[in-house]
């Protein structure tokens, strides 16, 4: 299986084997991330609930794609201004783990100023 670094790398790789990072640019990359983003979200674009959980293969396999393309571009704009995904991610999940006390946020969708 491979890991954040291994996929970092297969990217520079590519990226460089085609001259594109003349092209990557932290702006560049952020907007292609949004641009890969929405085509995610299009795949479920008037989807009921139900329908969402239980695509059928076909669209399942775009999901697939969709979401691998959200991922390597989160990948590529990361490596360009050095953060690491994962320590940033951990971060991110105990700074979130503070404003969202369990006690107060179980259940309920409310941001944490309303809690």
């Amino acid at each position: 299986m491979a890991d954040l670094n291994s996929l970092r790398d297969q990217l520079r790789t590519f990226a460089a084997e085609r001259d594109w990072d003349q092209f990557h640019s932290p702006k560049n990359l952020a907007s292609a991330l949004a641009v890969e983003a929405a085509e995610l979200l299009e795949k479920f674009q008037w989807l009921t609930e139900t329908e969402s959980q239980n695509l059928p293969p076909d669209a399942l396999e775009g999901v697939r794609h969709e979401i691998a393309d959200v991922l390597l571009y989160l990948i590529r704009v990361s490596d360009k201004l050095g953060i690491d995904l994962i320590a940033a991610a951990q971060a991110k999940i105990a700074l979130n783990a503070e404003k969202y006390p369990v006690d107060l946020a179980r259940g309920t969708s409310k941001k944490y100023h309303e809690l």
